[in-house]
């Protein structure tokens, strides 16, 4: 009998502890394996997705050169923010992180995010890191040579805004078609808010 119970117990802990990894992980939300934290640099230091656990954080995988994609996503995002109440902002965070950081450096993003939204923070970290975080939330990219053209190459990756709730779960993944509308629908549906205020 306590060889069951000795049996028993030790399948309630471990089931425990890796409960924990998973919401760790950020696994318990509708992506099973995907998303959790993470740490890459900013201009003004190291910056984690666990700093702005109580917000809602929009996740943008991209980089400055980039000639079309990146600004019309970010374009729609800005353009969804600005409609968003101040109160709504305040528990909003977007975070561009760089794909390409042999030319982004941390000081030259911080022109290029802001420009889009003066809250957004730009991050970066050597190739391995960025394609840890990247492999984790299912984001793609590579790096290709461009003929004839002085930045030399181009990064192809996907374009996904992926929101992440105030739990640090991720929840949602907003196509590279979306309109600001749609944009702002979602991320108020994350807030649990459906009209200004």
């Amino acid at each position: 009998m306590k060889k069951w119970i000795g049996l028993l117990l030790a399948l309630v802990i471990a089931g425990a502890g890796s409960w924990l990894f998973l919401s760790e992980r950020g696994d318990q939300g509708p992506y099973p394996g995907m998303g959790g934290d993470f740490t890459l640099q900013s201009a003004d230091g190291p910056v984690s997705l666990s700093d702005f656990r109580g917000k809602v954080v929009l996740i943008y995988f991209g980089y400055t050169s980039c000639p079309d994609v990146c600004p019309t996503s970010l374009g729609a995002l800005s353009a969804a923010l600005k409609q968003l109440s101040p109160r709504e902002m305040d528990r909003v965070q977007p975070i561009f992180i760089s794909v390409d950081p042999e030319r982004d450096t941390p000081g030259k993003m911080v022109e290029y995010v802001h420009y889009f939204h003066p809250k957004m923070i730009g991050v970066t970290g050597s190739i391995e890191q960025v394609r840890k975080v990247a492999d984790r939330y299912g984001a793609y990219f590579r790096k290709a040579e461009v003929k004839d053209s002085s930045l030399g190459y181009a990064v192809d990756h996907s374009s996904v805004i992926y929101v992440v709730d105030e739990k640090g779960r991720l929840v949602d993944m907003i196509q590279h078609s979306g309109s600001p509308k749609t944009i702002l629908e979602h991320v108020r549906r994350v807030l649990g808010t459906h009209s200004p205020g």
